[in-house]
C-alpha cells in the first residue's frame, strides 16, 4: 500500500473572532503580514484572512462579525488542537515577556525545553500559542530535524530521558564530520 507523502505544511486554518480583533492579534501582536482576504468559500458569511508567518507559507483565519474574542480556553482534548508554535529568533525570544506584558497579555514565562526555549500565551479566542526559539543552528545544508533526529539517537544510547544541549553538540559534531571533506586524520 502506498503512502500519501507530504512535502511540508501547506497552511493552517483556525477559527477566529471578528475581522479587526483577528488582524490586531495576528499582525499587530505576532507581526505576521496580513496578505489578503476573501470570503470563506464553504461559508460565504465568514471572512477568510491570510497571514504570512515568516516562512512564505500561510496561516489563515475564518472570521465572523458575530464572534467576539473571549478569555475562555478552547478544548484541547483528544482530536483537538493543543497549541500552535511559531519560531522566533533568540533576540526576539529574550524580549517576549516584556513585549507581551506591555500589551497586557499573560504568559507562562520562559520554559526550558532542553533543545529549545518556549513561552506560552493565549490568543483572543483562547487558543494556546507557543513562541519557540531553538538553542542551535543546524550546519549548512542540514535542517533542525536532521540535528534533532541525531540528538535523539545519541540521547537514547546514553539512556537520557530527553534531548539536552550535550546531545545537540554531539549530534552537530557527528553530522559535520559525516558531511565534511577533509584530508586530515583529525576529522
Amino acid at each position: 500500500m502506498h503512502k500519501l507523502q507530504t512535502q511540508g505544511v501547506h497552511h493552517i486554518t483556525v477559527t477566529g473572532a471578528d475581522r479587526q480583533s483577528t488582524i490586531d492579534f495576528w499582525e499587530g501582536v505576532l507581526g505576521m503580514p496580513f496578505v489578503f482576504e476573501q470570503p470563506n468559500l464553504d461559508d460565504p458569511k465568514q471572512g477568510h484572512l491570510y497571514f504570512e508567518p515568516g516562512d512564505g507559507r500561510l496561516i489563515t483565519v475564518f472570521t465572523s462579525e458575530n464572534r467576539k474574542p473571549g478569555d475562555k480556553s478552547i478544548d484541547q482534548g483528544q482530536g483537538y488542537l493543543h497549541h500552535l508554535a511559531f519560531n522566533v529568533s533568540k533576540v526576539t525570544f529574550d524580549q517576549l515577556v516584556d513585549r507581551l506584558a506591555a500589551r497586557g497579555i499573560k504568559n507562562s514565562g520562559p520554559k526550558d525545553r532542553g533543545f529549545m526555549d518556549s513561552i506560552y500565551f493565549r490568543d483572543p479566542c483562547g487558543m494556546l500559542i507557543e513562541m519557540a526559539s531553538y538553542r542551535f543552528e543546524p550546519p549548512a545544508g542540514l535542517t533542525h530535524t536532521d540535528v534533532l533526529h541525531r540528538a535523539h539517537l545519541i540521547r537514547v544510547a546514553a539512556g537520557d530521558s530527553q534531548i539536552d544541549t550535550v546531545h545537540l553538540a554531539d549530534a552537530i559534531t557527528a553530522l559535520v564530520a559525516e558531511n565534511s571533506n577533509s584530508l586530515s586524520d583529525n576529522n
